[in-house]
């Protein structure tokens, strides 16, 4: 059988088996509302009121639930298949009709990865990351997909508005709308579905998004990896594996993170070939925003990102200090992506009415496993200093 996507990304094992998608075990405390956010007890409030009688005895008075407030948490992390807590986006979700769903987000003000260069912007992967969250936590959450069944994104199309990833003073709280349309819709559970989505912030786009996700049991998963179950070895510090080798002495230098599109050295996944727009993927293993947790496979956002890198490179062959943010991005997953296999990242530009557009190609053993169309947008001076009116 030939599996023509690519696993988004495998979630952490839960501490329970449950099979009941509105089951949560790391949610205890508090009140558990049915798309599975918890709402906390406020620790100020007393949830009985002792007064002293005169033979010492004690009355309790209820407090009325309705007038508890209601706090904001973020959804579980094992519904959106992440290990860590700050890493999850999404604080909750009402159903609003049979395929409609509203949900609640929040994007941090300086989050380590999601950020421009600049610091004036959230990244346009964040509403990637985002649109990934939703469709695997309304799978699990609403539509009765298993904790422990694996998806697959066949494919991502995105388009962002950048004056509206502005960074503000406060972290940037969302609005999401979600449609899911499933493929086959007289099955049990909408096992193969498309999820369209847009985010707004006060009212204003800031993302539109589709994505098409598959879900598969355990035992079809393995059947489909195997023999592919190994993950890079990063039990020793240093450790590399194949997507991560030191360059040869025939490859040129890294340039620096800037020329990438990023300021850390740890962030780049890419290693400059001698062929022209061509670089091998070698992501940094230990990376806690990309590698999340293991994987037997390269997760799709380290090809985004990767996709991402290359654009900036191919745009700007020389560090800018005022790089592009991507605002369209249509993205493919054609396989998996192999850790211990040799992956290479190829561009070429073409240009439509005077807008360029990068297309970048991910090959493994001469099998395309990537393909991607992104155009990019160079921020002004207004962009960079006029906040929106959702950032105040």
């Amino acid at each position: 059988m030939t599996l023509l996507t690519v696993h988004q990304d495998n979630h952490p094992t839960p501490a329970t088996t449950e099979a009941s998608a509105g089951t949560d075990p790391d949610t205890t405390a508090g009140t558990t509302t049915h798309n599975g956010t918890s709402t906390a007890t406020d620790p100020g409030t007393r949830t009985s009121t002792q007064t002293k009688t005169g033979t010492g005895t004690s009355a309790k008075t209820p407090v009325d639930p309705t007038r508890m407030p209601r706090l904001t948490t973020t959804v579980p992390r094992e519904y959106v298949h992440r290990s860590t807590l700050a890493e999850v986006f999404l604080t909750g979700c009402e159903q609003t009709g049979n395929t409609h769903y509203t949900l609640t987000a929040q994007w941090p003000r300086a989050h380590t990865f999601f950020t421009t260069p600049d610091g004036t912007h959230h990244h346009p992967l964040q509403a990637a990351e985002t649109i990934r969250q939703t469709g695997i936590y309304l799978a699990h959450a609403e539509l009765g997909i298993p904790l422990g069944h694996h998806f697959l994104m066949r494919n991502l199309h995105l388009t962002t508005h950048p004056q509206h990833l502005t960074i503000g003073p406060t972290p940037t709280d969302l609005t999401l709308t979600a449609t899911y349309t499933p493929h086959h819709p007289h099955t049990k559970r909408p096992t193969d579905f498309t999820m369209h989505i847009t985010i707004t912030r006060n009212g204003h786009p800031t993302a539109t998004g589709t994505g098409r996700f598959t879900c598969l049991t355990p035992t079809t998963y393995q059947r489909l990896r195997h023999p592919h179950t190994t993950t890079p070895d990063t039990t020793t510090a240093g450790t590399t594996t194949s997507t991560s080798t030191a360059r040869t002495q025939h490859q040129p230098p890294n340039p620096p993170p800037t020329h990438y599109g990023r300021t850390l050295p740890h962030d780049i996944v890419l290693t400059p070939t001698p062929n022209p727009h061509t670089w091998q993927l070698t992501p940094n293993p230990h990376h806690p925003i990309l590698f999340d947790h293991t994987t037997d496979h390269i997760p799709g956002m380290v090809l985004l990102e990767a996709a991402h890198q290359a654009t900036t490179a191919h745009t700007h062959p020389t560090p800018t200090t005022h790089p592009t943010h991507p605002t369209t991005l249509h993205a493919t997953f054609h396989h998996y992506t192999e850790h211990h296999t040799p992956t290479y990242i190829t561009t070429h530009t073409t240009t439509t009415n005077q807008t360029p557009t990068t297309h970048i190609t991910a090959h493994q053993n001469n099998t395309t496993v990537f393909t991607a169309q992104l155009t990019t947008h160079t921020p002004t001076h207004t962009d960079t200093t006029q906040k929106s009116a959702s950032s105040r």
